[in-house]
């Protein structure tokens, strides 16, 4: 008891008086007073009016007027730098400060700059939020009258921290980067092999920033967010942002060079714009400028591309597609339709035979307008799982197509090929082929039958019984 009066008189003597003020949370600087001391104190004189003090066996202490308490096998007070230093040899050092808690191996206060710094062990938690930090390291700096007015924390060597936007149940991102900074109860930003997870998402990058009071998240340096479950997607770009409510992300947005995929689709564009509601992808939108690459989608068998585009993915389930500016759309021709095109090309010589892109090229359904729209349904496939297949396309503006039409029954002759004109032209496709055209305003055309399959050769002999039947052999 004497040990911890003298310790509580030297330690008191040394720091300048400080107004009667309300708790630490209200921005009061910590004057240490020590409460215990168990087993020996003794002080060094350094200089006139300067001594260190220094106490072991588990000490006590808390900051006079409020209700912060420090605990520490032993503590050591250099008056010189103002500094208290904490070490946990049998126990960690215990700081609760009405902000947070935090326990370490070893802590040193800097009373003057109301600076905190803790090493090893490190297990920091944020009582307003219920957000937890672990790591090797620890710089906490206190909100103080006169020093600053928001608290800030940074930590290196890839802390890990467990982060609540607000003291509830919800669960955390589990944020992980090589060093980090703490403005406030809403301010983050990580640098150097970013990574945030959670069961519904992973995002990844270079740096980080987390702002939630603008409900707002930035991750650039080869950006990746990934939606996970059953109906995944995975977004791309130079930057990317997050916009936030509450706990969840309502929308993504990839900046330059963005690229977003999902199970039916692919789309790339200058700018992608992903919006989500309870965890699941609702809509995207994709545009740039004029001198960027164009917005481009691609399904199975389908590709549009125009100026800007906009998908409907009702519980990350497409059903419509619309394209703005210049819009096209292009289509691949079934197996069947490439089995009949293989025998065709069987049956020409190699001089008549056409170039790979040019057969390509023929193989294609193809239809472009100012606007386009495309509608999907869904279809159960032999395994029954449930995916997107293309319905119809109705081109608007301009509208111009070609496309392969099979007839109904006679499946021994090729396709017919139509090229229509129109102010609106209505495809509709069944089992990946163009079943019907319609067009309106000012319609005209072309239509090419296949070329009917050639006459048998009644000219050409039969072979004879007599050069059919084998010569015996002799007995």
């Amino acid at each position: 008891m004497m040990a911890a009066m003298f310790l509580f008189a030297v330690v008191r003597q040394q720091q300048p008086a400080i107004p009667a003020t309300a708790d630490t949370a209200g921005g009061r600087p910590c004057k240490i007073v020590i409460d215990s001391v168990g087993r020996q104190g003794q002080q060094a004189d350094v200089r006139p009016g300067e001594t260190n003090v220094f106490a072991g066996g588990g000490v006590l202490a808390h900051c006079e007027g409020t209700g912060s308490t420090l605990a520490a096998d032993s503590v050591a007070w250099f008056a010189g730098v103002r500094r208290f230093d904490m070490i946990g040899q049998r126990y960690l050092v215990h700081i609760r400060d009405t902000v947070m808690t935090l326990d370490a191996t070893t802590a040193s206060y800097f009373t003057g700059q109301e600076r905190l710094e803790a090493h090893k062990n490190v297990v920091a938690v944020n009582r307003g939020t219920g957000s937890v930090l672990r790591g090797p390291n620890l710089m906490y700096y206190r909100a103080a009258k006169g020093v600053r007015d928001t608290l800030e924390m940074y930590a290196s060597s890839r802390p890990t921290i467990d982060y609540h936007a607000a003291a509830d149940s919800a669960e955390p991102y589990i944020i992980v980067a090589d060093r980090v900074r703490f403005k406030g109860n809403d301010r983050i930003w990580g640098g150097g092999q970013v990574t945030i997870d959670r069961s519904d998402v992973a995002a990844r990058g270079d740096s980080m920033h987390l702002d939630q009071a603008a409900r707002s998240a930035v991750l650039v340096g080869g950006p990746r967010v990934e939606g996970k479950g059953p109906q995944a997607y995975t977004l791309t770009g130079t930057r990317i942002e997050l916009g936030l409510h509450g706990h969840d992300i309502q929308r993504v947005k990839a900046l330059g060079n963005g690229v977003a995929t999902d199970a039916d689709w692919r789309m790339t564009a200058d700018t992608i714009h992903l919006h989500l509601d309870r965890k699941l992808l609702q809509q995207a939108f994709a545009w740039g400028p004029r001198d960027s690459v164009r917005a481009h989608a691609v399904s199975t068998l389908t590709t549009i591309q125009a100026d800007s585009l906009a998908l409907d993915l009702p519980d990350q389930v497409l059903t419509e597609a619309r394209a703005f500016g210049h819009a096209v759309s292009t289509m691949k021709r079934d197996s069947t339709a490439k089995q009949h095109s293989v025998a065709k090309q069987d049956s020409v010589t190699k001089k008549d035979s056409v170039t790979k892109k040019d057969s390509v090229a023929a193989d294609m359904d193809w239809i472009t307008g100012d606007s386009l729209t495309a509608r999907w349904t869904q279809v159960t496939d032999s395994g029954r799982v449930k995916k997107s297949k293309l319905r119809r396309l109705i081109a608007r503006g301009s509208a111009h197509s070609f496309t392969h039409l099979y007839g109904e029954h006679d499946t021994t002759t090729g396709p017919s090929l139509n090229y229509t004109r129109g102010k609106v032209i209505d495809l509709l496709v069944r089992g990946d082929k163009v079943e019907t055209v319609v067009v309106t305003g000012r319609a005209d055309g072309i239509q090419l039958e296949p070329k009917p399959p050639a006459p048998p050769d009644t000219t050409k002999k039969s072979p004879t019984p007599a050069a059919t039947t084998k010569k015996k052999p002799r007995p």
